[in-house]
């Protein structure tokens, strides 16, 4: 199946788990940015959590299916329309072929995820599907959706059975007998404070900027990206001169130039740099990070490495029992309804 950009938003990447193994050739990981968000889109379309959908920013895309297929949004609340006709988010929605898709501006939060099934099906580099902008890596040149760009879906990334058969016997009921509540993953309150580990230099601090990091409310700058996400707020200072030579980096980590204004990495961060350290935010809360949108305000807290830990994996057992909870929900649809 091919699916045509008409219109490409703001800023709409393909995106999977990310392109691992090649940081010491100087290759940064990229992929989705609110990772459990692409994955509980990929379930709800009977795809494996690894295949390859879109991540869209703050604006959504407009697309033409030329087949009849099955999609379903996640993450940032975005409206979309089949037809014209709105459709709600996390919950499959079927597609006629033919039909034009349209996403307008999300209401709150940065990103939303679009899966379809059997994934996004585009040549990998380096093992993956993930578009890097800042390296230019990736499908289409590692370049984001413009229009007249054609997307093709994939018969190398399996839809679920019950998902498959219903597309060929011409499955067309456009209303969802359900949806998932997207409390438990989708959150855009920044009165809760993101979780920071400590950092190589946080004790180099003053004592007024370390309290301040810790007490004093930030806000996400306009001039943020996938790379890394920048901070206004309180100016921080050491309490004397650092020395620094490049380290390896990874997404979470936060630096501190010489601004004095932090800067959060993301996905597509450099895999080494040579700005201080002052913390390290945990994998469980990058989604959350992934959310703040410009001027979203932003707060950290203190935590221990067991503790960000813990959190995780908790976070990983809920997911793994939710995409089998839509597994066997998509099969039961499937077993009840029969053929169409």
């Amino acid at each position: 199946m091919a699916i045509e950009v008409l219109k490409p938003g703001l800023l709409t990447t393909l995106q999977d788990a990310g392109r691992s193994g090649y940081a010491h050739l100087g290759v940064g990981r990229a992929g989705a940015f609110d990772e459990p968000a692409l994955r509980i889109a990929n379930a709800l379309c009977g795809n494996p959590p690894e295949a390859c959908g879109l991540e869209i920013t703050l604006l959504g895309p407009t697309l033409r299916l030329d087949a009849d297929a099955w999609i379903a949004i996640t993450g940032a609340p975005i409206p979309f329309h089949i037809e014209g006709a709105e459709r709600p988010m996390w919950s499959p929605a079927f597609v006629p072929a033919g039909a034009t898709v349209t996403f307008g501006a999300i209401r709150s939060g940065c990103r939303s995820y679009l899966g379809v099934a059997g994934g996004f099906d585009a040549k990998p580099v380096l093992g993956s599907r993930s578009i890097d902008v800042n390296a230019s890596l990736g499908p289409n040149g590692g370049r984001p959706l413009r229009a007249g760009d054609t997307l093709e879906t994939g018969s190398s990334v399996p839809a679920s059975s019950g998902m498959r058969q219903s597309l060929h016997q011409g499955a067309h009921d456009p209303v969802p007998k359900w949806r998932l509540d997207p409390k438990p993953w989708f959150s855009d309150d920044s009165s809760q404070p993101l979780r920071l580990l400590p950092g190589t230099h946080l004790e180099k601090l003053t004592d007024v900027s370390r309290n301040a990091l810790f007490s004093e409310p930030f806000s996400t700058h306009a001039d943020s990206n996938r790379v890394g996400v920048r901070l206004s707020g309180p100016v921080l200072g050491w309490n004397a001169s650092i020395d620094m030579v490049s380290e390896g980096c990874v997404p979470g980590v936060l630096q501190l130039p010489p601004s004095g204004q932090p800067i959060v990495f993301g996905p597509e961060c450099p895999v080494s740099g040579g700005y201080p350290r002052i913390g390290q935010i945990p994998a469980v809360d990058l989604p959350r990070l992934a959310q703040r949108r410009p001027g979203d305000a932003l707060r950290f807290r203190s935590c221990t490495f067991d503790e960000a830990l813990d959190a995780l994996r908790k976070r990983e057992g809920a997911l793994q029992e939710l995409q089998a909870a839509i597994r066997n929900r998509l099969q039961q649809d499937h077993d009840q309804n029969g053929p169409r």
